[in-house]
């Protein structure tokens, strides 16, 4: 198979789950990541294999490239961070400006928005009340949530809302396009609300009989979470991820925070100008609200890592149940016909070369993050980029040329 095409399919899988100031780029190719080393062992038991999927070492100069000349004027991005990790080797990257009117060189610990990361990190606290009992992934989520859903929907099983094959629809919005999205950035949702009015539209398809990959199944993933626990959806993760991990520069804005709090890298979207030039329009400040459980988790590249490692080696998720971020149900995507590819908070990634890789990606207005790993952590990939157009319908060059890199061989 030509490289080109591979990068290709690569990119395409991961999109799935996926005046100029100075420009910086660094790395730091070293010896495997000891987390991931001793996690090896454990995750070779959970279906990795004998030894490493990825044996070779991260191609430095591939990644390098991937990232250079990022700033105001690039097309497609002002910043990105990296960091590659696992068994065969590790290396990390930075590149472009943390804002746009000073030209600093871009943070490599700067936080950002992490967007649909979150569901990752909601999954996880699902299934660890489930293995704790407390929830049962088979039983109705109407019977947790009495009142909630109306008679016109069948039962809907809780694994049914982590794997997305719910059959409930979207609700309505403010709308698709960025202006409209920017007129309405600093309105607060509430999540109940956002329910009611989704389920007031009826069903979409009988639980369990497609994929279709929206945030609502996550909305009321988070306020199971909150029925079942007794405290705030955020509270519980700090409490059960946050605080155990040590993810410190790791945060939820709530309802209300519109910043982001601590050290960041700016994010624009680029907007068109009548006379053909575009404006790059600051989107770091947003309300959040309206993604919440789905997409409203701040962090940075070093702690999205650490969290990545911990998930695989079992250490977040006892084994018996993060077998549900593994296992994609067997029915189609309901937008493509295609076969299914989402997980519990995740998503299966098959390369070219029969590789098998996992990870979750993540879009918000100015950044467009993803987390990925071979499931025995002999390879690990971590990015933030402050995409110009991150939610646009393709996938960013920058991150594309960066996922090629990473996995290439």
């Amino acid at each position: 198979m030509k490289a080109s095409t591979r990068t290709t399919l690569i990119a395409t899988a991961l999109v799935l789950g996926i005046a100029a100031g100075p420009t910086v780029a660094h790395a730091a190719a070293a010896a495997p990541a000891r987390a991931a080393a001793g996690a090896s062992a454990a995750a070779s038991d959970a279906g990795g294999g004998a030894g490493p999927v990825v044996s070779t070492p991260p191609n430095a100069a591939a990644l390098q490239r991937a990232i250079e000349g990022l700033g105001p004027e690039h097309k497609d991005a002002t910043a990105a961070l990296v960091r590659v990790g696992g068994t065969s080797g590790s290396w990390r990257g930075s590149s472009g400006v943390a804002d746009i009117r000073s030209g600093r060189p871009a943070l490599e610990q700067g936080r950002f928005r992490a967007g649909s990361v979150t569901k990752t990190f909601t999954s996880a606290v699902v299934l660890q009340l489930a293995a704790e009992g407390r929830i049962d992934l088979d039983r109705p989520v109407q019977q947790y949530l009495p009142g909630l859903f109306p008679d016109s929907f069948e039962p809907i099983a809780v694994r049914q809302l982590l794997n997305y094959t719910s059959g409930i629809q979207a609700p309505d919005g403010p709308g698709d396009d960025f202006e409209a999205e920017w007129e309405h950035r600093f309105d607060v949702t509430d999540p109940r609300a956002q329910i009611a009015g989704a389920l007031a539209k009826g069903p979409e398809f009988r639980p369990g009989a497609a994929q279709h990959y929206l945030n609502i199944d996550y909305t009321v993933l988070g306020v199971l979470v909150e029925k079942v626990t007794g405290t705030a959806y955020e509270e519980a993760v700090a409490q059960r991820i946050l605080r155990p991990l040590g993810l410190r520069q790791t945060s939820f804005p709530g309802l209300t925070q519109t910043r982001i709090q601590g050290p960041y890298n700016h994010g624009y979207q680029a907007v068109p100008r009548p006379d053909g030039s575009r404006e790059l329009r600051d989107v770091s400040e947003w309300n959040s609200s309206g993604r919440w459980a789905a997409g409203d988790i701040i962090s940075t590249t070093a702690d999205l890592e650490r969290f990545t490692v911990a998930l695989f080696s079992g250490r977040v998720v006892p084994k018996a149940q993060l077998e549900e971020m593994f296992t994609v149900p067997q029915v189609k995507d309901f937008a493509t016909g295609e076969d299914a590819a989402l997980t519990a908070g995740m998503s299966r990634i098959v390369l070219p070369d029969g590789t098998v890789a996992w990870g979750k990606t993540g879009g918000r207005h100015g950044y467009t993050t993803a987390i990925g790993a071979t499931r025995d952590l002999s390879r690990t990939l971590v990015y933030s980029v402050n995409a110009t157009d991150a939610k646009g319908k393709d996938m960013n060059k920058v991150a594309y040329g960066i996922v090629a890199a990473a996995f290439a061989k």
